[in-house]
């Protein structure tokens, strides 16, 4: 199964909105550019795994990184706290969750 970014980005930003209540509008442009670099990165893992040129280990990495990138944009937001961003970012991830870990074929969310 290829994911698409359509198939990841509304989801995502669909369960962090109702986390940023008063804020969405404020945070809604940031959250549709890193939801939309979130999908490719998984694009790109899904697409490396077949080519068998990525082990787990290295996509998990890469995860890392694009959580980290994600969560230091969303808490750059004045008013934005670091627990807000953290839940917001665990719902977005949590929706495509099993998405996601079955195109890959491990667990990676």
């Amino acid at each position: 199964m290829a994911i698409k970014v359509s198939d990841i980005t509304g989801p995502m930003l669909d369960a962090a909105k109702p986390i940023f209540a008063n804020f969405w509008n404020d945070v809604k442009p940031y959250a549709e550019k890193e939801a939309k670099g979130f999908a490719q990165n998984l694009i790109m893992i899904e697409k490396l795994k077949l080519e068998g040129k990525i082990t787990p280990e290295e996509a998990a990495i890469h995860i890392r990184i694009q959580k980290n990138s994600y969560f230091s944009v969303l808490t750059a937001i004045a008013g934005i706290s670091a627990i807000t961003a953290e839940n917001a970012l665990n719902a977005a991830i949590g929706v495509v969750r099993d998405t996601v870990n079955k195109a890959i074929g491990w667990p990676l969310l």
